[in-house]
């Protein structure tokens, strides 16, 4: 059992958050979908019969979606990193969950929802750990200047002479 869920706020869109990221994550599947009944109605303000939660699994990891009302917003103190083999996979990623190009920078995206993404290759983390700092910094000079991570540009940089 995992010991952690990470729980995501949403206004009223919980259910169709957790189909949608089931649809673009493999191997994802969606759990158990509460209700809303009149017990707490006057705490919680939601209708009788509304979805409450709906738990759902991406690649393993689960998480839990809230209707809990306009209350509280997604903003970029939390964000999901994907770990990505190579550029097709950061391509495939960016292109279902990216929705607000104004926000894309350095990997990261903002999805329909406002939930931030980071979209990581993983060979970024390696040519930026590299013990050569000239290499280290040409990559991460070369890293902040995309929006949507480049890998072959990264590997430009890293190997200039």
């Amino acid at each position: 059992m995992q010991k952690i869920t990470p729980n995501l706020w949403f206004d009223k869109e919980a259910e169709e958050a957790a189909n949608f990221y089931v649809s673009v994550f493999k191997n994802s599947k969606i759990g158990k979908i509460s209700y809303y009944g009149t017990e707490g109605q006057e705490v919680h303000g939601q209708k009788p019969g509304t979805v409450m939660t709906a738990e759902f699994e991406l690649d393993g990891q689960k998480f839990v979606a809230l209707n809990g009302g306009p209350v509280f917003k997604f903003n970029e103190a939390i964000s999901f990193m994907v770990d990505c083999k190579d550029q097709e996979e950061v391509d495939y990623y960016w292109e279902k969950l990216s929705a607000h190009p104004e926000s894309e920078q350095c990997g990261w995206l903002k999805d329909k929802y406002g939930l931030s993404w980071q979209i990581t290759p993983r060979i970024l983390e390696e040519m930026i750990s590299d013990k050569d700092a000239a290499k280290a910094g040409r990559v991460m000079k070369a890293m902040l200047k995309m929006k949507k991570i480049d890998v072959a540009a990264l590997r430009q940089a890293y190997d200039q002479a």
